[in-house]
């Protein structure tokens, strides 16, 4: 990324990423996309085959101590919507709402009889 490039979030209009810029630049919980990364971590996670979400969830995975843990991520976007303005805001919840409902997403039903 050249000096001075603001990281692009799809979906965000220039000013909510204006707004998300300046704000990784003056707060000290976060550095320079941040919040771009924790949107395609959060992305990236929610789409994983659901036998990989249920090992993560039972055991943890330590690539997540290098890489990023993706809750974690998701726990900074919501800090972050709630440091911007409420359009703003709005803006990145559209984006993360859908993410955020295939994680809500119901597991098939288990049918032992079958098999």
């Amino acid at each position: 990324m050249t000096a001075g490039a603001k990281p692009v979030i799809n979906g965000l209009s220039s000013r909510a990423s204006s707004e998300i810029f300046r704000l990784e630049h003056t707060r000290n919980y976060l550095q320079p996309g941040d919040t771009r990364a924790a949107v395609h971590s959060w992305r990236d996670y929610v789409h994983r085959p659901e036998r990989q979400l249920w090992h993560d969830y039972e055991w943890s995975n330590a690539h997540w101590y290098c890489c990023g843990n993706p809750l974690e991520a998701r726990a900074l976007l919501d800090t972050v919507m709630h440091a911007i303005s409420p359009r703003s805001a709005r803006e990145l919840r559209r984006i993360i709402s859908r993410f955020d409902a295939i994680w809500d997403q119901p597991s098939p039903p288990y049918n032992a009889g079958e098999g």
